[in-house]
């Protein structure tokens, strides 16, 4: 089984923090590593080749003007070995270093990063837990304008990219991304990650990031993606209720 923080480089920094390893990253990365397509909103249809030289020049130009993004998520993991399959529904919005993901179904509970800290709520459980990223902000912020704000040409020196060609989602014609990790360490968890692109918005659809050696993947797709819409900072504050359980790890 895919262990959700494991989709990153971010793993290591998170030892032992067995609830944010598996939400709170996912949520920093799948909107963020995969939300790449986000940025290309200019459409290559339009009398322009399909070509990977003319995705990254389009990622950027659109990355000068990204600010924050909205978005439902619908999350599929995959157990190869044993054909598991289980469906995660929940709602996105990303800000700056700011992150809210909240889970509707089956289980809900909320995932917030702001700055430093990231939060995950369980309200079945009346709990909370809190892990401060201190020194290692940085690194979770290289993955946040990986997913929204990065150029073409940051995207080509953290993967080796591939136009696979075109593909049908629903009734979309998409353009599809293969990547291949370049760092060792992500090569570790990752074996590569697919993006598929409306060709007529240059949103994403979806991604898919599979695991090396298992086969494992997680399927990522995104609806009523909103382009930079106005998120206040109330969005990202804690309301958590009275009686909630409050654990700093």
């Amino acid at each position: 089984m895919i262990e959700l923080v494991a989709l990153t480089q971010l793993a290591p920094y998170f030892g032992g923090i067995s609830h944010v390893k598996r939400f709170a990253c996912w949520a920093a990365v799948c909107a963020l590593l995969g939300g790449v397509a986000t940025l290309a909103h200019t459409s290559l249809a339009q009398g322009h080749a399909l070509t990977l030289d003319a995705i990254l020049g389009h990622l950027n130009s659109s990355a000068k003007d990204f600010h924050s993004l909205s978005a439902d998520v619908t999350r599929t993991t995959v157990t190869v070995v044993v054909n598991d399959k289980s469906t995660e529904n929940g709602t996105l919005l990303v800000r700056g270093d700011k992150m809210l993901y909240e889970v509707t179904a089956p289980d809900p509970r909320t995932i917030l990063r702001n700055g430093d800290t990231f939060s995950i709520y369980t309200p079945g459980l009346k709990r909370v837990e809190e892990h401060n990223i201190g020194k290692n902000s940085d690194l979770a912020d290289e993955f946040l304008l990986l997913g929204f704000g990065s150029t073409g040409g940051a995207l080509q020196k953290g993967f080796d990219i591939k136009l696979v060609g075109e593909d049908k989602l629903g009734d979309k014609s998409d353009a599809e991304l293969e990547l291949t990790p370049k760092s060792a360490a992500m090569a570790k968890q990752f074996s590569k990650i697919q993006i598929w692109y409306d060709q007529t918005t240059w949103l994403a659809d979806q991604q898919q990031f599979t695991e090396t050696g298992s086969g494992d993947y997680v399927t990522v797709r995104y609806t009523k993606v909103v382009r930079n819409p106005n998120i206040p900072d109330s969005e990202f504050k804690p309301h958590w209720p009275k009686g909630t359980e409050r654990v700093k790890e």
